[in-house]
């Protein structure tokens, strides 16, 4: 796979938990992927509807290989796995852990069946679950592979919910996965930006708690005052944007972006039509009309640079983002607990966190001084790093305990299935 399918790192390992809450965070992640798996039928498990997606249950297999393989066989030499050719079949892009299915074909491999993939899971949770009771001398490093391991499973509970919605996508029956909830009539909320003084300044990960390798090391960065929006932009302001002929409007569009958009025949984000004058979507809960006080989403890196340059506005970098909102508590629309899944939808009245991942003008790069890990859990990131853009602020599919305000994710510049969205920015002169 290329790196879209799967964003694991390297954990910064600052501040590494005990086993006990390393048990815990284990229980609590695994189960919340149990419940996100429960709605879906054999055949939903087995969709794959693009190269860029894996079906529901190579999800399950692969994050349970990720225990397998970097924890329990290196500490367990008795160890033995229900199938030695699972590693095979679930292994994503771990070169240096081994041969590897071909990435494009994972909707083709029937068998093992969804039970053969349970009893999977169940095997190596309970083999996790003695290794981290057994009172080991190196019980804090495993409780910290085990932390990695669990923010690693909580990515991919992120990818399960957006490969799923773009594979229904194509039936014709536009099938719901969780109950329709209609939105409320909302009022349009004026755009307001607040203004920083800019200057040298520290962007980057150096506090207690986890954090993947890229978000690091902390180091200093030269701002120029900028202003920054308080929301994402709304499919409000986004239709404006459509009425405008702005996709047809050379003007706004990198070359690249617009002829991407020429290409695959961009009219309007991912997931849309018009139906009776009114413009539609289709949601994890199934077909709905577009809240129009809600950020928009699913728009590539491509369409948000066009519409800041509609807008006479820019997008943020990543360390203005990260500067302008570091000090704001993470709450938002992101997923719940494993009872709680959460709305899996962007919702009006959306501020800083969760929601849509936001673009940003930033490229993929190392910060000075990065380094990846030895080893096959250094390859996490960093042979990644070209032609990719940062997004950063969390979205209604991703684990409210994953956030923080360093977190960066990726993606290429033409991509659109997962939760994408943009808030704008501007120069101050």
């Amino acid at each position: 796979m290329p790196p879209q399918q799967e964003r694991p790192a390297m954990s910064a390992l600052t501040a590494p938990l005990a086993p006990p809450q390393a048990m815990d965070l284990f229980e609590r992640t695994r189960a919340r992927t149990d419940a996100l798996a429960a709605p879906l039928s054999p055949e939903d498990t087995m969709l794959q509807s693009m190269e860029d997606a894996s079906p529901a249950k190579w999800h399950l297999a692969h994050t349970t290989w990720f225990f397998e393989e970097f924890i329990l066989k290196p500490r367990l030499p008795e160890y033995t796995s229900p199938d030695d050719r699972f590693a095979f079949l679930f292994n994503s892009y771990y070169t240096q852990a081994g041969p590897r299915h071909a990435r494009d074909r994972r909707g083709l491999v029937s068998r093992p069946g969804g039970e053969a993939v349970r009893s999977y899971r169940k095997h190596v949770e309970n083999s996790l679950t003695d290794l981290l009771n057994a009172g080991r001398d190196d019980g804090d490093d495993i409780a910290a592979l085990v932390e990695l391991g669990c923010h690693h499973e909580m990515q991919h509970q992120e990818l399960l919910v957006t490969d799923l919605l773009h594979g229904l996508s194509f039936n014709p029956l536009l099938p719901v996965y969780k109950d329709p909830e209609p939105l409320p009539v909302t009022q349009e909320v004026p755009l307001a930006f607040s203004r920083h003084g800019g200057g040298l300044v520290d962007i980057g990960h150096d506090s207690p708690g986890f954090a993947y390798d890229c978000e690091g090391p902390r180091h200093k960065t030269y701002l120029h005052p900028f202003e920054i929006a308080d929301r994402p932009v709304t499919n409000r302001e986004w239709i404006a944007f459509m009425q405008d002929g702005a996709y047809e409007d050379t003007r706004h569009w990198l070359m690249e972006g617009h002829a991407v958009a020429l290409r695959e025949g961009w009219e309007h984000p991912l997931y849309w039509w018009q139906q009776d004058s009114e413009w539609w979507t289709y949601t994890l809960r199934g077909p709905q009309p577009v809240a129009l006080d809600a950020p928009v989403v699913h728009v590539s890196y491509y369409e948000a640079d066009a519409f800041a340059r509609w807008a006479g506005c820019r997008l943020p970098t990543e360390a203005e983002h990260e500067v302008a909102f570091r000090d704001i508590p993470i709450t938002g629309n992101l997923m719940g607990d494993a009872d709680t899944t959460g709305a899996l939808r962007p919702l009006p009245g959306s501020g800083i966190w969760g929601d849509v991942w936001e673009w940003t003008a930033s490229d993929f790069a190392p910060y000075p001084g990065f380094r990846p890990p030895e080893g096959a859990l250094g390859e996490y990131n960093g042979k990644f790093m070209v032609n990719q853009r940062v997004l950063r602020g969390g979205s209604c599919a991703t684990p409210r305990e994953q956030m923080r305000a360093t977190y960066r994710t990726f993606f290429y510049p033409h991509q659109r299935w997962q939760m994408m969205g943009l808030r704008l920015a501007r120069d101050v002169a």
